[in-house]
C-alpha cells in the first residue's frame, strides 16, 4: 500500500518505509509530515492547515466570491443574460448550505463590476478587459496587476478560410458524408432542452461539417471552458519543452523545491503532467472535510483570491511521485508557474504570449484567459473560448502539433497526453487530458478529450480523423452528457458510412 502523510492523530511514516525506500529522501518526507502535522494540529478549526499563512476565509464568502466571478464573466465576456446566468451557471462553486440561500446581486455596468451578498457577506468581482473578471480579495477592493490589452496580429476572420479565419472553406465536403445525417446527429446534443448545449462544432478531414449554437450564441461568444483550460496549459508546456526551457524527466524547476532534502526535489514535470505530483492538496473526494467550516483547495484556488502560483508550489509533499494519480489543481497550476517563470525571465509580456506564441499561429484571434489578482493564469479553470477556437486546439492535436507545414508542438507530445499515466488507478487520465480507457464515450478507444465542469469537451479521434466540441452550462452538465454521447454515437455512425 501506498504510504501517505498522515492527517493530525495518524502514525506517519514507519521506519520499514524509510529503510525500504530510501533514507535520504523519505526521511526528509517523514520530518516534513510530522512538523506539518503539528503545524495543522496547533491550528483553530477551519484555517488551512498546511498554508498557515493564508488567512481563513468562510465557505459562506468563497462560494460568494466565486458566484460573483462567475456572474461577471457571464455578463462581461460571454455577454449573457443575468438572470439566466445566476440560473444556470453562477451558483457552481458555493457550498451545499448556501445553494438554497437568497443571493443579492448588485451589476454595475459602467464599472463592469459585480457585488455579491450572500447572508452576510459581500464579495466583488470586475471585469479587467482582456484579463477578463478577477475576484478581489476580502481585504482589498482591487487587483495587485496592471491589466494589459491582448491584440491579435491576424485579419479579420471573415478574410481567411478556416482554420485560420471563419470564412467557409473552398475544399471539398469529405466524400460520402451525408449532410443531413450529420446534421442530424448533431442536432440529438440540442434535443433535451435541460442539456443546456450552448455550442456543437465537428471538424472532419479538416473541415467544419457539423455546428450549432443555442439561441443568444454565435461562433464569436466566448463561453465558460473551465478545466478545458488544463489541457492549453499543457500544450503552452509544450511549446516550452519544444523551446527547451525543460524536458518532461527535468525536476520541476521550482526554487522552493531546490533546497537539499526537499521531497518534492524529485517531482518532474511529467510528474506535473500526469497529476501524479503527490503535492497534498485537498479535492472533492477528501470526505473528511466539513463543508460548514472548511473548502478544499482544489476549488479554493478559484474563489480565495489568493496567488494561486505561490499557493500551489507551497504545498507539502504527501505521496512519492508517480505513485497516486488524483485529480488536483495543484499540478496545472505548478505548471503554469514554470511557464509563467520562463517567459518573464525571457523579458517578454506574460499576458500577451499564450497570444502570439500560440492563438495567432492556429487562427485564434480572441481566448479569455483569467488571473487571479496577483496576475496568475487560472487555466486550471478560469478561461474562455469559442467552440471553433477550440476545434482548432483540437485539431492541433490531431495533426500531432503540426500546423500548416510548421511543427508548433514536439514529435510525439499528442501521443504523450493521450497514454494512460501509470499512477492513475484506471487509464482514463494522460498529460492533463482525459482519455476513453474506460469507454465512458460512445466513440473509438483512441478518443482523448479536454475536459470542463459544465459539460465542456473537446474529443479528439485520431482513428476517424475527427475533432467534436461541444459546450454548455453548468445546471445541464447531466441531461447535457446523456445527449451529447447520443449525438456521438450518430456522429460516428456518419462517418462510418462514408
Amino acid at each position: 500500500m501506498t504510504p501517505r502523510i498522515a492527517r493530525p492523530g495518524r502514525r506517519i511514516l514507519s521506519s520499514r518505509f524509510v529503510v525500504a525506500c530510501g533514507v535520504l529522501v523519505w526521511v526528509g518526507i517523514s520530518l516534513s509530515a510530522t512538523t506539518v502535522a503539528r503545524q495543522a494540529s496547533a491550528t483553530p478549526a477551519g484555517t488551512r492547515p498546511y498554508h498557515a499563512d493564508v488567512p481563513y476565509q468562510t465557505p459562506t464568502s468563497l462560494g460568494a466570491a466565486a458566484y460573483a466571478k462567475i456572474l461577471c464573466s457571464a455578463v462581461f465576456v460571454s455577454g449573457r443574460d443575468p438572470e439566466e446566468a445566476r440560473r444556470n451557471s453562477a451558483y457552481f462553486l458555493m457550498p451545499p448550505q448556501d445553494r438554497d440561500a437568497p443571493v443579492s446581486a448588485d451589476i454595475d455596468r459602467q464599472a463592469k463590476r459585480v457585488r455579491i451578498t450572500v447572508r452576510t457577506v459581500t464579495r466583488t468581482a470586475q471585469f479587467y478587459g482582456d484579463q477578463g473578471c478577477v475576484i478581489h480579495p476580502e481585504k482589498h477592493d482591487g487587483v495587485y496587476f496592471t491589466p494589459a490589452p491582448v491584440r491579435t496580429t491576424l485579419p479579420d476572420a471573415q478574410s481567411q478560410e478556416w482554420p485560420m479565419g471563419d470564412a467557409p472553406s473552398k475544399a471539398p465536403w469529405p466524400a460520402g458524408l451525408d449532410k443531413a445525417r450529420m446534421q442530424a446527429a448533431v442536432d440529438l446534443a440540442f434535443a433535451d432542452p435541460e442539456g443546456l448545449t450552448a455550442a456543437m462544432v465537428v471538424v472532419h478531414k479538416g473541415q467544419i461539417v457539423g455546428e450549432r449554437y443555442m439561441p443568444g450564441m454565435t461562433k464569436d461568444t466566448q463561453l465558460e471552458s473551465w478545466s478545458m483550460g488544463k489541457s492549453l496549459t499543457a500544450t503552452l508546456v509544450g511549446l516550452m519543452v519544444r523551446d527547451g526551457a525543460f524536458a518532461l524527466d527535468d525536476p520541476a524547476p521550482v526554487p522552493e523545491w531546490r533546497t537539499p532534502g526537499d521531497p518534492r526535489g524529485t517531482i518532474t514535470v511529467r510528474d506535473l503532467m500526469r497529476m501524479s505530483s503527490g503535492l497534498r492538496f485537498t479535492g472533492q473526494d477528501d470526505k473528511h472535510l466539513d463543508p460548514r467550516t472548511e473548502y478544499h483547495d482544489h476549488f479554493f484556488i478559484y474563489a480565495g483570491a489568493v496567488n494561486a502560483f505561490a499557493y500551489s508550489v507551497a504545498s507539502p509533499a504527501e505521496f512519492p511521485p508517480n505513485t497516486v494519480g488524483r485529480y488536483r489543481n495543484s499540478d496545472p497550476l505548478t505548471l503554469g508557474y514554470l511557464v509563467q517563470q520562463t517567459v518573464k525571465r525571457r523579458g517578454e509580456e506574460y499576458f500577451t504570449w499564450p497570444q502570439r506564441a500560440l492563438f495567432d499561429r492556429i487562427g485564434i484571434r480572441r481566448q479569455v484567459l483569467e488571473p487571479d489578482p496577483y496576475g496568475n493564469f487560472l487555466l486550471s479553470g478560469y478561461d474562455y473560448g469559442t467552440a471553433r477556437n477550440w476545434a482548432r486546439l483540437g485539431t492541433l492535436y490531431l495533426q500531432d502539433g503540426m500546423w500548416q507545414g510548421q511543427r508548433l508542438l514536439p514529435e510525439g507530445w499528442a501521443t504523450f497526453v493521450s497514454t494512460p499515466a501509470p499512477a492513475w488507478k484506471r487509464p482514463e487520465y494522460g498529460g492533463l487530458f482525459w482519455l476513453n480507457g474506460v469507454k465512458q464515450w460512445n466513440l473509438p478507444p483512441d478518443a482523448y478529450l479536454m475536459s470542463g465542469a459544465g459539460g465542456q469537451h473537446t474529443f479528439i479521434v485520431p482513428s476517424l480523423d475527427l475533432v467534436v466540441v461541444r459546450m454548455g452550462h453548468q445546471r445541464g452538465a447531466g441531461a447535457g452528457t446523456k445527449a451529447l454521447n447520443q449525438s456521438l454515437a450518430a456522429i460516428v455512425a456518419a462517418i462510418s458510412r462514408e
